[in-house]
């Protein structure tokens, strides 16, 4: 490879990599405990402010995904300009901040608006990890890198069930809790102080990580800088032109597949204390272990399988690793929640939830592939800005209305899943099949012009 002293300050691939994809990865994790510490908390919820499943689908989704999307771009733009570790550090304060405030809740309209607020700080960490992470990572590497930082999303909600859990077994039975200077709270507002926790310790972290030289990586094996002139509006829309088809497949695909993903994330512990007489807190714990285990190995699994496929010449060896991914799922999307009984369904919710992060990775390691350097983050952030204005939003809400409304009874929550799973998966994976060929012809592309 050639040698270049200023691009190479930091060896792309080496150990010093790898330490910014852990603190990243403990990022994403910290930040999706405070995101998802919500589905552990849908009965108390319920309960103390008076709301029915459509709401809390709305509080679950739509709340956070408001501002995390409708900001995500700007900020973003930010990211491709200017320090992007400065950028993430600002957002876990924030993010942090807003989670603890959600313990100061008396109503779900305040309760809504903080869940806006930690959206906004999330809403600077991804696509700003992701374009540092192809400055640190050849392409043949970042694959397996995103997949690690992916974990984060299956670790933060495992620990998110499995801390939640505890706490609601310990006050299940407790009424309310004096706090100095806050007064009374219930179980499940001091449950939003003590995830707000690890917000100072990750910024320390975040004060090791360096910004990493922008720098595109040729097919030679060479190293050369990035371009400095700042990508404006129309440029991102001619790329946008430019790979129509591909855009369309794998924003289409990927947001369907995502849309299912949220859809059991938030859900999954009500179906098994509805569906199959689990407590709460067992269901969370339950959950939260299949998550920690199995959601963590799908993402290091689909980029490990993208890079097998790529070194057995495959072009396209995310996107085919993604579609093999997704025609796992759609028979497991619909069998699961049908599972009449408790231990088979449990059994068969390790290789669903598998199958559901096995694509996880994929998505962005393909959209840093594709964008230029100096668009990478605001790619990123459009794909995420529709994801979460989409997916994760009509997740969780899909499964709520055909519950409420189309079943019309809370026990109902196994057919919603079954219906919105066996639905949606089969065509997020014909839109990635869609797009394996724009993607194969743009991959060959950039490296005969390399």
């Amino acid at each position: 490879m050639k040698r270049n002293k200023e691009l190479e300050t930091d060896e792309p691939g080496g150990r010093y990599a790898w330490y910014v994809v852990a603190v990243l990865t403990l990022a994403f994790t910290v930040s999706f405990i405070d995101r998802q510490i919500l589905s552990l908390l849908v009965q108390p919820i319920k309960r103390d402010l008076g709301v029915n499943d459509t709401q809390v689908g709305l509080l679950a989704g739509f709340a956070f995904a408001l501002f995390y999307s409708v900001l995500g771009v700007p900020i973003a733009r930010i990211a491709d300009n200017h320090s992007r570790r400065g950028l993430i550090a600002i957002g876990i304060v924030l993010w942090s901040i807003m989670t603890a405030a959600c313990g100061l809740a008396k109503s779900y309209l305040f309760l809504f608006l903080m869940r806006v607020g930690v959206g906004v700080g999330e809403a600077t960490l991804s696509p700003a990890a992701y374009s540092m992470m192809a400055d640190y990572f050849p392409p043949n590497k970042l694959g397996k890198a995103i997949g690690v930082y992916v974990m984060g999303l299956y670790l933060g909600a495992g620990i998110a069930l499995l801390v939640g859990s505890a706490v609601v077994s310990m006050t299940s039975t407790a009424g309310m809790v004096e706090l100095p200077l806050l007064g009374a709270v219930y179980p499940w507002q001091l449950t939003f102080f003590v995830v707000a926790l690890p917000g100072l310790p990750l910024l320390l972290l975040m004060g090791t990580v360096r910004e990493p030289p922008r720098r595109e990586f040729m097919a030679d094996g060479t190293i050369k800088s990035a371009s400095t002139e700042k990508v404006l509006l129309k440029d991102i829309l001619e790329f946008f032109r430019d790979n129509k088809r591909l855009i369309l497949a794998h924003f289409g695909g990927f947001l369907l597949l995502g849309t299912v993903v949220s859809a059991f994330m938030v859900w999954v512990p009500e179906f098994l204390r509805r569906t199959h007489g689990f407590s709460i807190s067992q269901g969370g714990a339950i959950y939260g272990l299949i998550l920690l285990v199995f959601g963590c190995l799908g993402p290091y699994a689909g980029g490990w399988v993208a890079e097998y496929l790529r070194k057995k010449g495959f072009a396209d060896a995310e996107m085919r690793a993604a579609m093999l991914g997704g025609l796992i799922l759609i028979p497991l999307a619909i069998l699961v929640p049908l599972m009449s009984n408790r231990y088979a369904a449990i059994a068969l919710l390790a290789p669903l939830t598998f199958a559901l992060s096995f694509p996880q990775g994929l998505v962005a390691t393909i959209l840093q592939l594709v964008a230029p350097n100096r668009m990478r983050a605001q790619v990123t952030a459009i794909f995420i800005f529709l994801g979460v204005l989409v997916g994760y939003s009509l997740g969780p809400a899909l499964v709520a209305i055909c519950t409420d409304y189309v079943f019309g009874y809370e026990n109902a929550i196994n057919y919603s899943l079954a219906l919105v799973g066996g639905t949606l998966s089969p065509f997020g994976v014909l839109l990635i099949y869609y797009g394996m060929k724009p993607y194969r012809d743009r991959m060959n592309a950039m490296r005969a012009s390399g």
